[in-house]
């Protein structure tokens, strides 16, 4: 299923993305701002979500992103869950190149594997 929104921010200069480990990703707001959905994943402007990992979106006058922060290869080693930017779960030993969401007790990491 894939479905598209438009969206009016009134005087809000970004929409904020709050996942349920607290990290939080704002998106500046444009005149033509679409978020799409599709599978489990939400696209907003540039950014990519998983649906399952989001807690609450709200439009701000601030850019709120938070916890930008390299991921180590430990946190890698202890990783419970990684999925692709379509939300299926992938194995440490078969990432290629791409964008990943790492899982671990811990933290939840978007990593770019080269």
């Amino acid at each position: 299923m894939v479905g598209v929104l438009s969206v009016e921010a009134g005087n809000y200069t970004y929409l904020t993305f709050e996942m349920t480990d607290g990290v939080k990703a704002s998106v500046p707001v444009t005149t033509a701002l679409t978020i799409t959905i599709s599978g489990n994943t939400l696209k907003a402007g540039d950014q990519t979500f998983v649906l399952g990992n989001l807690k609450k979106m709200y439009f701000s006058d601030d850019n709120e992103t938070t916890a930008i922060s390299e991921v180590t290869q430990a946190a890698l080693d202890e990783a419970e869950e990684i999925c692709d930017m379509r939300g299926h779960r992938v194995e440490k030993s078969r990432m290629k190149r791409g964008v990943y969401i790492v899982k671990t007790k811990q933290k939840t990491y978007k990593i770019t594997v080269k």
